[in-house]
């Protein structure tokens, strides 16, 4: 699992290619585009300021949003440079190409301790397809090739995965970051022998997205417990009423196989004892696909196994909260993966910041280790003001998922083995 890193490389006066993840939200406000939440900017700090400071020529790359192989001005990478140079306390300076001779004559003038910053990769319709030509032409200004964007690293593009492979077929060192070699300590060696009991919550509406995740996490977990629309499928399952709640009908075999499974193996696995409920209402609005807009209205607390026809499980009841928070106090290591219920809306967020809390109060008081598995989990712990007092929170979605899985991970595969 352990990869070289930034710091076992002597890169002074090297050309490094690293990989970063500045796919940030932007909004337009009085003309410009402007950055609504820089914490993927911050987040790698770290390994930028270590390779500064080690003398290197930084070339950054990096997508944002989804241009499909087109040039999208308003998914342009220039305000990140600015806001980035900014942090650094030094000027970054931005490419408005990430590959040809304006690449070559910016690179060619770099100094050691430079940073420069290449437009978005994804504006290029081989960055996607990894195609070899675009991935050649990335690394043709590079010496060292470094990783740190975890999020995209389940993904095999060209600056993720073709680079990293070009470089080292040519003699060159593929390294991780420090963020990406955090995220393979906690999501992988912490995990592989984690301090008992392990207790792990899952969330988010589908069963099916956490299959893999939850089958591979039996045989390791002392604990599971359920929330979010997920647990109305296991509920379904179980032969409960679960009235107009999200569910997935063709997946209660699936959930009553993991129920099985836990139970062979001795694993408590708890389904909420109660929800929060709301009954729907069209509001006479469409959404983006231009289905009926609904209205959660009345909400209330349900108690027991069964739902009301007309009502939707939208979060966990104060019942299940007290009989989580309780497992979660004797928990020694914690993993968490999706919220308890629809917690943007501030009526149906008490069950998932309950469980932040309870987490947060394992790890401060009891010394848990508490892992947050990146994607809703980690902006619902933020959103709870709750972030500086976990373990460790992944910059993963879909990646940290792939990573529980046991999956290989493609920009984590082409990095140097130690």
């Amino acid at each position: 699992m352990a990869k070289i890193t930034v710091n076992d490389l002597d890169v002074r006066g090297k050309r490094v290619f690293v990989r970063v993840d500045f796919n940030v939200p932007l909004e337009e406000k009085d003309g410009r585009m402007v950055i609504t939440d820089e914490t993927r900017i911050r987040e790698t700090l770290p390994t930028l300021n270590l390779l500064i400071s080690k003398g290197a020529k930084v070339i950054l790359a990096s997508h944002l949003g989804r241009p499909d192989g087109q040039v999208v001005p308003s998914m342009s990478l220039a305000p990140v440079a600015v806001r980035l140079g900014e942090l650094l306390n030094k000027p970054v300076r931005f490419v408005p190409a990430c590959v040809g001779p304006e690449v070559a004559s910016a690179v060619g003038a770099m100094q050691s301790g430079d940073v420069v910053l290449l437009e978005n990769v994804r504006f290029h319709a081989g960055e996607e397809a990894n195609d070899p030509a675009f991935g050649e032409q990335l690394a043709a200004v590079v010496d060292v090739y470094v990783n740190d964007a975890f999020g995209t690293a389940h993904r095999a593009h060209a600056s993720t995965e073709g680079v990293a492979r070009i470089v080292a077929k040519r003699g060159g060192v593929a390294a991780s970051g420090l963020l990406i070699a955090r995220e393979l300590q906690f999501l992988g060696d912490e995990l592989e022998q984690p301090a008992r009991p392990f207790v792990v919550i899952l969330g988010g509406a589908k069963v099916s997205d956490k299959i893999k995740v939850i089958d591979r996490l039996i045989e390791k977990a002392d604990a599971i417990l359920i929330g979010g629309a997920m647990a109305y499928t296991f509920k379904l399952a179980q032969g409960a009423k679960v009235g107009l709640s999200l569910v997935e009908k063709d997946k209660t075999d699936i959930a009553l196989k993991a129920l099985a499974k836990a139970k062979e193996r001795g694993i408590k696995f708890l389904l909420p004892v109660d929800n929060i409920v709301a009954t729907p209402v069209d509001s006479g609005k469409k959404d983006k696909k231009g289905r009926p807009k609904m209205d959660l209205t009345q909400p209330r607390v349900n108690v027991g196994d069964n739902i009301p026809d007309t009502e939707e499980g939208v979060d966990i009841g104060p019942a299940t909260v007290k009989a989580y928070a309780e497992v979660l106090a004797g928990a020694k290591t914690v993993l968490w993966n999706g919220p308890m219920g629809i917690f943007e809306d501030p009526r149906f967020a008490e069950g998932t910041f309950a469980v932040a809390r309870a987490v947060a109060e394992a790890t401060q008081k009891h010394g848990s280790k508490s892992i947050i598995g990146g994607g809703d989990s980690v902006k619902a712990i933020n959103k709870a003001k709750l972030g500086n007092q976990v373990t460790f929170m992944s910059t993963g979605g879909g990646a940290s998922l792939e990573f529980l899985e046991g999956k290989v991970l493609p920009g984590v595969a082409a990095l140097k083995d130690k």
